[in-house]
């Protein structure tokens, strides 16, 4: 009998007895995985091998249960705590304990439930007793936890599905192909099995030489496991967008446009911002340096809005008395946020005059000097909005939050009363994290002040906003850092197997 090399390969490799991995056939007889693959599989249709698939689960540590294997567990914080306190001796007051095991938030209602299950003491009264007798050193879990840390197995199924339900461990499911001589495997093999050169592609040279007609293909094996194909995709920023473009559009709101780059009038001047408030310094704006200004600006325009600057609007407002330099205004530089569009709309430069009334928005980039972390990048998407309408009160624009982010599932909304120069009452809008259940902030909004509106010729209320596309994709999909989405150090599995759902 007459086999391809790498099939013959296999066949030595392969034992009567016992079941052997593909990871295993690979190492011994050092063939790329796919190649070994193949040829077990070819070996399987010619009856020289059986094959067996298991359904095997390979445990990991979940971000949680990378904290508790540095800080500890928080049943055995808080009994560590307590024996510090003498509670083997005499109950201490629970809050004395917690505080010592420094201990808050879903970490307390954590280490109270497991304190007593695992015979760590009592908990009674609002005090705490410990058990002098509990071995924390000897905590399976705790155990457990730090052997997967170390790339080590854990026997115990009963500690690990413990570990599963704590959400500290999870399984990922994986099939796992052994294969074992048939009887006619061994008989061939006892008789002898010579090699058969066969080729498994065809080149330029075979082709130009004629040598392909006489060489002899090995088959191919539609059924044999391929790589895992990453086609391209919509990055989910992109997806995100779309969503969000969908959902205002429904809502009744036409899209804005306008330039990245774009005078300081507009970016600032326009929303009542002071020449010399700290965000309008070189250190938090990228300016241009060719082009450095805009050639002109509206000068009507921009003499309304140098005196509100210098003298207020109405018989209430003062303005702010400050330096104001038409030459400033016209310096050209990234925009930091997209309420520049709506400057440019609101004052009819863009898409002429609007009458009330009236629904805007952009899902655009900004642009700001910040200090990158977690949730923070040089550049990121904004969804600005505003409504033109008589009467709008804070309560219009809290609704309006509430059927947006409903269309997304996202129902816990808080708002927390906040200062903007050109929003008067303003508030910031808070989400909760799924993953870590943490509030966190996902955009800012008010109703627009008359020292912005009356020197762009609007006499109607105006509620405005400013949201974060990242921060929204955070409470859709649960990641935590606007680094796994944006630049460099992105996380290419969730970019490849997450999707924005419609």
């Amino acid at each position: 009998m007459k086999l391809p090399r790498q099939q013959l390969a296999v066949l030595e490799a392969v034992s009567a007895d016992e079941w052997t991995t593909v990871d295993a056939l690979t190492a011994q007889v050092d063939e790329k995985p796919a190649t070994v693959t193949g040829a077990a599989f070819a070996l399987e249709e010619e009856g020289l091998a059986e094959v067996r698939e298991t359904t095997e689960q390979d445990p990991s540590l979940t971000e949680e249960g990378e904290t508790y294997v540095e800080t500890g567990l928080p049943e055995v914080r808080l009994y560590e705590a307590a024996l510090d306190r003498g509670a083997d001796e005499d109950p201490v007051e629970m809050g004395a304990v917690i505080e010592a095991a420094d201990l808050d938030g879903p970490l307390v209602d954590i280490a109270l439930s497991n304190f007593a299950r695992k015979g760590y003491g009592e908990i009674e009264g609002g005090k705490v007793t410990a058990n002098p007798d509990a071995d924390p050193d000897g905590d399976e879990e705790a155990a457990a936890l730090a052997a997967l840390a170390a790339g080590k197995p854990v026997d115990d199924e009963a500690v690990l599905e413990s570990l599963v339900r704590r959400d500290l461990v999870e399984l990922d499911e994986r099939t796992a192909r052994s294969r074992r001589l048939t009887d006619e495997g061994v008989t061939e093999l006892m008789a002898g099995v010579e090699v058969r050169e066969a080729v498994d592609r065809l080149t330029p040279q075979m082709l130009a030489t004629g040598e392909w007609r006489d060489a002899e293909f090995a088959e191919y094996n539609v059924a044999a496991d391929a790589a895992t194909p990453n086609p391209g995709k919509v990055h989910v920023l992109r997806q995100a967008a779309e969503r969000v473009k969908e959902v205002l559009v429904g809502m009744g709101f036409e899209e804005m446009e306008g330039p990245h780059v774009d005078a300081d009038f507009w970016i600032n001047d326009c929303l009542f911002m002071p020449q010399d408030h700290p965000a309008r310094t070189h250190w938090d704006r990228f300016a241009l340096e060719t082009p450095a200004k805009i050639d002109e600006l509206p000068n009507d325009l921009v003499e309304r809005v140098e005196r509100a600057h210098r003298e207020g609007v109405g018989p209430d407002s003062n303005g702010y008395n400050s330096p104001w330099d038409v030459e400033f205004a016209k310096e050209l530089a990234l925009r930091g946020h997209t309420t520049s569009l709506s400057a440019r709309y609101l004052s009819g430069e863009q898409v002429g005059d609007l009458e009330p009334p009236q629904r805007y928005f952009s899902v655009e980039k900004a642009y700001r000097n910040d200090t990158l972390d977690a949730t923070h990048l040089l550049e990121f998407f904004q969804i600005e909005g505003w409504v033109m309408a008589e009467d709008l009160t804070v309560r219009d624009l809290m609704g309006t939050f509430t059927e947006f982010y409903s269309r997304f599932d996202i129902t816990d909304l808080r708002f927390k009363p906040t200062y903007n120069p050109y929003t008067e009452p303003s508030f910031e809008l808070f989400g909760r994290h799924p993953e870590t259940n943490e509030l966190i902030e996902i955009g800012n909004s008010g109703i627009f002040r008359p020292e912005m509106l009356d020197p762009l010729g609007v006499d109607a209320d105006v509620m405005a906003w400013g949201l974060a596309l990242e921060r929204l994709l955070m409470l859709i999909t649960g990641f935590e850092d606007i680094r796994d989405v944006h630049g460099t150090l992105t996380d290419l599995e969730f970019l490849r197997s997450v999707e924005v759902e419609y």
